[in-house]
Protein backbone atom coordinates (compact mmCIF):
# COMPACT_ATOMS: atom_id res chain seq x y z
CA UNK A 1 0.00 0.00 0.00
CA UNK A 2 1.53 3.52 -0.40
CA UNK A 3 2.71 4.95 2.57
CA UNK A 4 0.17 8.36 3.64
CA UNK A 5 1.56 11.28 5.33
CA UNK A 6 0.93 12.46 9.03
CA UNK A 7 -2.04 14.77 8.73
CA UNK A 8 -1.45 18.44 8.49
CA UNK A 9 -2.72 20.31 11.92
CA UNK A 10 -3.32 24.24 12.68
CA UNK A 11 -0.08 25.36 13.75
CA UNK A 12 2.05 22.86 11.17
CA UNK A 13 4.51 24.60 9.28
CA UNK A 14 4.44 24.58 5.29
CA UNK A 15 7.69 24.52 3.50
CA UNK A 16 7.11 26.28 0.28
CA UNK A 17 9.00 25.52 -2.45
CA UNK A 18 9.36 26.34 -6.13
CA UNK A 19 10.60 23.16 -7.69
CA UNK A 20 10.05 24.23 -11.34
CA UNK A 21 9.35 27.95 -12.54
CA UNK A 22 9.78 30.84 -10.10
CA UNK A 23 6.31 33.21 -9.86
CA UNK A 24 5.71 35.64 -12.68
CA UNK A 25 6.14 38.41 -9.58
CA UNK A 26 8.46 37.73 -6.52
CA UNK A 27 6.12 39.46 -4.53
CA UNK A 28 3.64 36.33 -4.58
CA UNK A 29 6.58 34.51 -2.49
CA UNK A 30 5.51 37.25 0.59
CA UNK A 31 1.66 37.24 -0.31
CA UNK A 32 1.97 33.35 0.11
CA UNK A 33 3.50 33.71 3.62
CA UNK A 34 0.92 35.75 4.29
CA UNK A 35 -1.70 33.84 2.99
CA UNK A 36 -0.63 30.38 4.65
CA UNK A 37 -0.24 32.24 7.91
CA UNK A 38 -3.35 34.13 7.95
CA UNK A 39 -5.03 30.60 6.99
CA UNK A 40 -3.24 29.63 10.90
CA UNK A 41 0.04 27.85 9.74
CA UNK A 42 3.30 28.48 10.46
CA UNK A 43 5.34 28.83 6.89
CA UNK A 44 9.22 28.31 6.09
CA UNK A 45 10.96 28.90 2.72
CA UNK A 46 13.05 26.86 1.00
CA UNK A 47 16.60 28.63 0.74
CA UNK A 48 16.71 29.22 -2.77
CA UNK A 49 12.76 29.92 -3.74
CA UNK A 50 13.62 33.35 -4.36
CA UNK A 51 16.11 32.57 -7.27
CA UNK A 52 15.70 32.63 -10.87
CA UNK A 53 17.82 31.25 -13.92
CA UNK A 54 15.76 31.73 -16.83
CA UNK A 55 12.66 29.97 -16.49
CA UNK A 56 13.79 27.31 -13.60
CA UNK A 57 13.84 28.86 -10.12
CA UNK A 58 17.44 28.35 -9.91
CA UNK A 59 19.69 25.39 -11.13
CA UNK A 60 18.54 21.52 -10.80
CA UNK A 61 20.77 20.96 -7.83
CA UNK A 62 19.22 24.30 -5.88
CA UNK A 63 15.62 22.97 -6.82
CA UNK A 64 16.32 19.34 -5.93
CA UNK A 65 18.48 20.37 -2.54
CA UNK A 66 15.41 22.73 -1.36
CA UNK A 67 13.40 19.23 -1.52
CA UNK A 68 15.43 17.24 0.23
CA UNK A 69 15.78 19.42 2.83
CA UNK A 70 12.41 19.84 3.45
CA UNK A 71 11.13 16.28 3.56
CA UNK A 72 14.12 15.78 5.82
CA UNK A 73 13.52 18.61 7.93
CA UNK A 74 11.04 17.31 11.00
CA UNK A 75 9.48 20.76 11.92
CA UNK A 76 8.01 20.40 8.25
CA UNK A 77 4.78 19.19 8.21
CA UNK A 78 3.71 19.90 5.04
CA UNK A 79 5.30 21.06 1.45
CA UNK A 80 3.38 23.42 -1.20
CA UNK A 81 4.68 24.53 -4.58
CA UNK A 82 5.37 27.88 -5.69
CA UNK A 83 4.24 27.23 -9.01
CA UNK A 84 4.49 24.88 -12.10
CA UNK A 85 5.52 26.21 -15.31
CA UNK A 86 8.29 23.80 -16.49
CA UNK A 87 11.35 22.06 -14.42
CA UNK A 88 9.93 19.46 -12.41
CA UNK A 89 11.33 16.68 -14.26
CA UNK A 90 15.16 18.19 -14.53
CA UNK A 91 15.28 17.10 -10.62
CA UNK A 92 14.17 13.83 -10.48
CA UNK A 93 17.32 11.81 -10.54
CA UNK A 94 19.11 14.38 -7.84
CA UNK A 95 16.41 13.13 -5.39
CA UNK A 96 17.10 10.75 -2.55
CA UNK A 97 14.08 8.48 -2.75
CA UNK A 98 14.63 6.07 0.50
CA UNK A 99 14.99 9.66 2.42
CA UNK A 100 12.02 10.47 0.92
CA UNK A 101 10.28 7.45 2.25
CA UNK A 102 11.60 7.38 5.25
CA UNK A 103 10.02 10.97 6.17
CA UNK A 104 7.00 11.39 4.43
CA UNK A 105 4.89 14.33 4.28
CA UNK A 106 2.45 15.77 2.10
CA UNK A 107 3.76 17.47 -0.82
CA UNK A 108 1.11 19.35 -2.93
CA UNK A 109 1.11 20.63 -6.30
CA UNK A 110 -0.38 20.31 -10.20
CA UNK A 111 0.63 20.92 -13.75
CA UNK A 112 4.48 20.62 -14.16
CA UNK A 113 4.53 19.24 -10.88
CA UNK A 114 2.73 15.91 -11.87
CA UNK A 115 6.50 14.40 -13.10
CA UNK A 116 7.26 14.93 -8.96
CA UNK A 117 4.34 12.87 -8.06
CA UNK A 118 5.05 10.16 -10.85
CA UNK A 119 8.31 9.96 -9.43
CA UNK A 120 7.16 9.90 -5.77
CA UNK A 121 4.39 7.30 -6.07
CA UNK A 122 7.18 4.91 -8.36
CA UNK A 123 10.16 5.76 -6.50
CA UNK A 124 8.84 6.38 -3.08
CA UNK A 125 5.70 4.50 -2.78
CA UNK A 126 4.25 7.89 -1.35
CA UNK A 127 1.15 9.41 -1.86
CA UNK A 128 0.94 13.12 -2.80
CA UNK A 129 -1.16 15.30 -3.69
CA UNK A 130 -2.51 16.80 -6.90
CA UNK A 131 -3.93 19.99 -5.87
CA UNK A 132 -3.56 24.27 -5.69
CA UNK A 133 -0.76 25.94 -5.59
CA UNK A 134 0.15 28.80 -4.07
CA UNK A 135 1.00 31.27 -7.16
CA UNK A 136 -1.63 29.91 -9.18
CA UNK A 137 -4.93 29.61 -6.62
CA UNK A 138 -4.32 30.04 -2.85
CA UNK A 139 -2.80 33.87 -3.33
CA UNK A 140 -5.96 34.91 -5.22
CA UNK A 141 -8.56 37.00 -3.98
CA UNK A 142 -11.44 34.95 -5.64
CA UNK A 143 -9.87 31.90 -4.71
CA UNK A 144 -13.53 29.87 -4.42
CA UNK A 145 -14.64 28.66 -1.02
CA UNK A 146 -14.83 25.30 -2.75
CA UNK A 147 -10.71 24.46 -3.65
CA UNK A 148 -9.76 25.85 0.17
CA UNK A 149 -12.11 23.36 1.68
CA UNK A 150 -11.69 20.76 -0.61
CA UNK A 151 -7.77 20.85 0.55
CA UNK A 152 -8.20 21.30 3.93
CA UNK A 153 -10.54 18.59 4.42
CA UNK A 154 -8.13 15.90 2.24
CA UNK A 155 -4.98 17.06 4.26
CA UNK A 156 -5.97 17.57 7.63
CA UNK A 157 -8.33 14.67 8.19
CA UNK A 158 -8.12 11.10 8.32
CA UNK A 159 -11.14 10.26 7.05
CA UNK A 160 -12.46 9.63 2.82
CA UNK A 161 -12.68 13.09 1.21
CA UNK A 162 -15.51 11.69 0.03
CA UNK A 163 -16.91 13.36 -3.91
CA UNK A 164 -14.96 15.90 -4.84
CA UNK A 165 -18.11 17.51 -6.67
CA UNK A 166 -20.77 19.98 -4.92
CA UNK A 167 -23.92 21.33 -6.35
CA UNK A 168 -21.83 23.83 -8.39
CA UNK A 169 -19.25 22.00 -9.88
CA UNK A 170 -21.96 18.97 -10.44
CA UNK A 171 -23.71 20.85 -13.75
CA UNK A 172 -20.56 21.21 -15.45
CA UNK A 173 -19.70 16.97 -15.38
CA UNK A 174 -20.54 14.74 -18.33
CA UNK A 175 -20.63 11.31 -18.84
CA UNK A 176 -19.20 9.81 -21.94
CA UNK A 177 -19.44 6.70 -20.52
CA UNK A 178 -21.00 4.90 -17.91
CA UNK A 179 -20.20 2.48 -14.97
CA UNK A 180 -18.69 2.36 -11.63
CA UNK A 181 -14.98 0.80 -10.67
CA UNK A 182 -13.16 1.85 -8.13
CA UNK A 183 -9.17 1.81 -8.08
CA UNK A 184 -6.15 4.19 -6.78
CA UNK A 185 -5.62 7.34 -8.41
CA UNK A 186 -2.92 8.18 -10.74
CA UNK A 187 -2.49 11.28 -12.93
CA UNK A 188 -2.32 14.94 -13.58
CA UNK A 189 -1.36 17.28 -16.30
CA UNK A 190 -1.79 15.03 -19.97
CA UNK A 191 0.96 16.91 -21.42
CA UNK A 192 3.79 15.96 -18.20
CA UNK A 193 2.10 12.62 -17.61
CA UNK A 194 3.15 11.17 -21.15
CA UNK A 195 6.53 12.03 -20.63
CA UNK A 196 6.97 10.10 -18.01
CA UNK A 197 6.45 6.83 -20.15
CA UNK A 198 9.76 5.12 -20.64
CA UNK A 199 11.52 6.53 -18.12
CA UNK A 200 12.70 4.81 -14.02
CA UNK A 201 9.60 7.14 -13.24
CA UNK A 202 6.95 5.67 -14.94
CA UNK A 203 4.40 4.64 -12.28
CA UNK A 204 1.92 1.74 -12.74
CA UNK A 205 -1.36 2.52 -14.51
CA UNK A 206 -3.11 -1.15 -14.11
CA UNK A 207 -6.40 -0.54 -12.42
CA UNK A 208 -5.88 2.83 -11.72
CA UNK A 209 -8.40 5.43 -11.97
CA UNK A 210 -6.80 7.92 -14.68
CA UNK A 211 -7.48 11.84 -13.77
CA UNK A 212 -6.10 13.91 -16.89
CA UNK A 213 -6.19 17.54 -17.11
CA UNK A 214 -4.42 20.50 -19.31
CA UNK A 215 -4.43 23.76 -20.66
CA UNK A 216 -3.93 26.03 -24.34
CA UNK A 217 -2.85 22.43 -26.08
CA UNK A 218 -4.31 23.04 -29.79
CA UNK A 219 -6.83 20.45 -30.24
CA UNK A 220 -4.61 17.89 -32.67
CA UNK A 221 -2.23 17.64 -29.27
CA UNK A 222 -4.60 16.23 -27.26
CA UNK A 223 -5.34 13.49 -30.26
CA UNK A 224 -1.61 12.71 -29.91
CA UNK A 225 -0.99 12.77 -26.61
CA UNK A 226 -4.18 9.73 -26.43
CA UNK A 227 -2.84 8.13 -29.02
CA UNK A 228 0.76 8.11 -27.67
CA UNK A 229 -0.88 6.42 -24.07
CA UNK A 230 -2.76 4.07 -26.45
CA UNK A 231 -0.39 3.05 -28.56
CA UNK A 232 2.05 2.95 -25.14
CA UNK A 233 -0.59 0.27 -24.35
CA UNK A 234 -1.05 2.03 -20.82
CA UNK A 235 -4.83 3.10 -20.92
CA UNK A 236 -5.76 -0.09 -21.71
CA UNK A 237 -4.60 -1.23 -18.04
CA UNK A 238 -6.51 1.31 -16.46
CA UNK A 239 -10.04 1.04 -14.71
CA UNK A 240 -11.60 4.22 -15.84
CA UNK A 241 -10.83 7.67 -16.79
CA UNK A 242 -11.68 11.15 -14.84
CA UNK A 243 -11.11 14.31 -16.96
CA UNK A 244 -10.74 17.46 -15.80
CA UNK A 245 -11.05 21.04 -16.60
CA UNK A 246 -9.64 21.25 -19.94
CA UNK A 247 -9.57 24.80 -21.07
CA UNK A 248 -8.38 27.42 -23.77
CA UNK A 249 -7.64 24.60 -26.72
CA UNK A 250 -11.08 25.28 -28.60
CA UNK A 251 -10.65 29.05 -28.13
CA UNK A 252 -7.53 29.00 -29.99
CA UNK A 253 -8.77 26.77 -32.52
CA UNK A 254 -11.23 29.47 -33.24
CA UNK A 255 -8.42 31.75 -33.84
CA UNK A 256 -7.12 30.06 -36.71
CA UNK A 257 -10.47 29.52 -38.51
CA UNK A 258 -9.47 25.79 -39.31
CA UNK A 259 -12.36 23.61 -39.14
CA UNK A 260 -11.71 21.18 -36.18
CA UNK A 261 -12.92 18.31 -34.21
CA UNK A 262 -14.38 19.29 -30.68
CA UNK A 263 -12.11 18.23 -27.57
CA UNK A 264 -15.62 16.39 -26.84
CA UNK A 265 -14.93 14.99 -29.92
CA UNK A 266 -11.62 13.99 -30.00
CA UNK A 267 -12.01 12.33 -26.52
CA UNK A 268 -15.10 10.01 -27.05
CA UNK A 269 -12.80 8.78 -30.62
CA UNK A 270 -9.80 8.25 -29.11
CA UNK A 271 -11.29 6.64 -25.10
CA UNK A 272 -14.49 4.97 -26.05
CA UNK A 273 -13.41 2.08 -27.90
CA UNK A 274 -11.38 1.23 -23.82
CA UNK A 275 -14.97 0.72 -22.64
CA UNK A 276 -14.59 1.46 -19.66
CA UNK A 277 -16.33 4.56 -17.56
CA UNK A 278 -15.27 7.93 -18.41
CA UNK A 279 -16.47 11.27 -17.07
CA UNK A 280 -15.01 14.51 -18.09
CA UNK A 281 -15.79 18.19 -16.52
CA UNK A 282 -14.98 17.19 -12.98
CA UNK A 283 -13.20 20.25 -11.17
CA UNK A 284 -9.74 19.62 -10.87
CA UNK A 285 -6.90 21.03 -13.09
CA UNK A 286 -6.10 24.40 -14.23
CA UNK A 287 -9.66 25.97 -12.80
CA UNK A 288 -10.34 28.07 -10.26
CA UNK A 289 -12.24 25.06 -9.27
CA UNK A 290 -9.73 23.04 -8.35
CA UNK A 291 -9.76 19.86 -5.90
CA UNK A 292 -7.50 17.89 -4.44
CA UNK A 293 -6.71 14.51 -5.90
CA UNK A 294 -4.77 12.03 -3.78
CA UNK A 295 -2.41 9.85 -5.54
CA UNK A 296 -1.81 6.26 -4.91
CA UNK A 297 -5.22 6.74 -2.75
CA UNK A 298 -8.76 4.24 -3.61
CA UNK A 299 -11.27 6.22 -5.36
CA UNK A 300 -14.82 5.39 -6.89
CA UNK A 301 -15.40 6.94 -10.89
CA UNK A 302 -19.61 7.21 -10.83
CA UNK A 303 -20.27 7.01 -14.41
CA UNK A 304 -23.68 6.67 -13.53
CA UNK A 305 -23.66 9.82 -10.89
CA UNK A 306 -21.22 11.45 -13.10
CA UNK A 307 -18.47 11.91 -10.04
CA UNK A 308 -15.31 11.09 -8.26
CA UNK A 309 -15.27 9.81 -4.88
CA UNK A 310 -12.30 9.56 -2.79
CA UNK A 311 -13.13 6.58 -0.38
CA UNK A 312 -10.28 6.24 1.42
CA UNK A 313 -8.20 8.57 3.71
CA UNK A 314 -5.29 10.37 2.26
CA UNK A 315 -4.05 10.98 5.50
CA UNK A 316 -3.14 9.57 8.61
Amino acid sequence: MPIKPPRLSLGGRIGIVSPASPPLDPKTIDRSVAVLEGFGFKTKLASNVRKRSGFLAGSDRDRAGDLMRMFQDRTIHAIFCMRGGYGSARILPFLDYDIIRTNPKIFVGYSDITSLHCALLKKANLVSFHGPMLHSDLVKHDLPPFTLQNLLKTLMKPAAPGSICDKTTAKKVSILRGGRVSGELLGGNLSVLATTLGTPYQPSFKGKILFIEDLNEPLYRYDRLLTHLLNSRVLAQVAGIAVGTCTGSEEKAKQTGEKQQTLNDILKERLLPLKIPIVTGLPFGHTSLNATLPQGIRATLDGEAGDLVVTDAAVR
